[in-house]
């Protein structure tokens, strides 16, 4: 009988075994000399920063000097440490015999000590030469006496999808470990990213805490990719931003030590199908204008509000994303060329490209005054609405509230996600019915206090609280 079930079993593997089956091929190409040839470029970082705590204080004790918990007391008041060191694991790619090493902003952070390790054992303390926040890259140097080895940044465009690709670093504290894949997909717009100028490109190579920062190579031993991000709830999903946006930012990482970025003034919104049926549009391309700021590049290059961005300077706009990136990699002061679509005709723009740091500048001078006393603790400026604008809201019979205009950049309702469009209902479980009741609230409050808002958003409700 088990000669029969084993012959059964046998047949079973050969009739279903496909025939161009990787796993058998004796023609399936090694990634051993790729391994040994790029190794010793990739780095181990490790970081340490010093957390500080305030301090703890118990309740004051109903029992007087006669207090039995007064040691218990003392442990937490005095004993418990008001500070710590934390340490965390990355990786890191060298780009140059000097000892320039790239990796991610969030590795390294504000980390008070660096350390750097290589594959030979040595091991160096770094120094930041240069980090950029929004795109999440770092370089790091250390000092040698002799040439390191290093790689070479890649043409991550013309890398494409189901390509082999081979990830290099330290994760979960494992050094050197080597992963192989393939690219599952470029062009990833990911909304909460550490990174939001990129466009990921997604691998199935495995990555996991510790690799961030490593490179991802493809089969000709080039940086591709930097790893960045694991989607938490699936395996075989890991992001990396693309070494092309890397080498555009490298020189301002290194002269300058941070990343000096495009502005031109523009509040864009994506095209939806209805919204490009009536610009008489077959396809959901396009960033569409929403507004304009005064002062602005933009303004000043005769865009307009209703206006579809089409192409920056010869390159397709897909999304509003792409105009946001094109936008922020653009050189200050470079005049640019915008293909854009008004009222169903297509013309070219010439405009030139400011520095994003003037954008809250402008915003802030051109704030009326009477707004800005509105603004006040809760940095929301705001007014009554009529009988006409509630019925276009869909607000519910007898309903009332005001409608937030503005809300103040780096205020705590922007933190909150308190948005300009939402309709205020209550404040601390009070109606507000008008501005009048709003400013009344309003001057209850203070910073450090405690606020609950009642908002309309669309056809929801939603809680907001926060602290001042």
């Amino acid at each position: 009988m088990k000669k029969i079930l084993w012959a059964f079993f046998s047949l079973c593997l050969v009739v279903g075994r496909p025939s161009h089956a990787a796993w058998f091929d004796p023609h399936m190409p090694s990634f051993a000399p790729l391994a040994r040839d790029v190794k010793g470029a990739v780095v181990n970082i490790s970081t340490t920063k010093t957390v500080k705590h305030e301090p703890m204080r118990l309740p004051k004790s109903p029992f007087g000097q006669m207090d039995p918990f007064e040691e218990f007391r003392k442990f937490f008041e005095e004993e418990v440490p008001q500070e710590e060191q934390r340490h965390s694991l990355g990786s890191g790619v060298m780009i140059s015999k000097e000892g320039q090493i790239l990796t991610n902003n969030h590795v390294v952070g504000d980390a008070e000590e660096i350390m750097v390790k290589l594959v030979d054992g040595r091991k160096f303390k770094a120094t930041v030469v240069g980090r950029d926040e929004r795109s999440d890259l770092a370089v790091i140097k250390i000092k040698a006496n002799d040439s390191l080895p290093f790689v070479v940044l890649g043409d991550s465009d013309k890398s494409e999808q189901g390509d082999w690709v081979m990830a290099v670093g330290n994760p979960f504290g494992f050094e050197n470990t080597v992963t192989v894949g393939v690219i599952s997909a470029k062009g990833r717009v990911i909304g909460d990213a550490k990174a939001p100028f990129a466009k990921f490109i997604q691998t199935d190579a495995s990555i996991n805490p510790g690799n961030s920062g490593g490179p991802l190579f493809n089969i000709k031993g080039e940086v591709i990719g930097i790893n960045t991000m694991i989607y938490g709830m699936g395996t075989g999903i890991g992001f990396a931003i693309p070494a092309n946006l890397a080498k555009s930012l490298l020189p301002d990482l290194i002269s300058k030590g941070k990343v000096t970025r495009g502005w031109l003034g523009v509040q864009i919104q994506r095209l939806t199908p209805e919204l490009a049926e009536s610009y008489g549009l077959k396809l959901e391309q396009g960033a569409l204008i929403g507004s304009v700021l005064p002062g602005s590049p933009a303004q000043e290059a005769g865009i307009q509000r209703g206006d579809i961005v089409l192409e920056f300077d010869g390159t397709k706009v897909e999304d509003p994303f792409d105009l946001s990136a094109y936008v922020a990699q653009t050189p200050v002061g470079k005049k640019i060329r915008l293909k854009i679509l008004r009222q169903g005709k297509e013309l070219l723009v010439e405009a030139k490209v400011g520095k994003r740091e003037e954008e809250e500048k402008i915003a802030q001078t051109l704030q009326p005054k009477e707004e800005a006393a509105v603004s006040d603790v809760l940095g929301l400026a705001v007014r009554s609405i009529s009988p006409e604008e509630a019925q276009k809201l869909n607000l519910p019979a007898g309903q009332k509230g005001v409608l937030v205009e503005q809300v103040q950049p780096g205020s705590s309702a922007e933190d909150h996600d308190v948005r300009a469009g939402d309709v205020l209902f209550e404040i601390n479980g009070s109606a507000i019915n008008n501005a009048t009741d709003y400013e009344r609230e309003v001057k209850k409050l203070s910073k450090g206090s405690l606020v609950r808002l009642l908002i309309g958003r669309g056809p929801m409700t939603i809680f907001v609280a926060f602290k001042i």
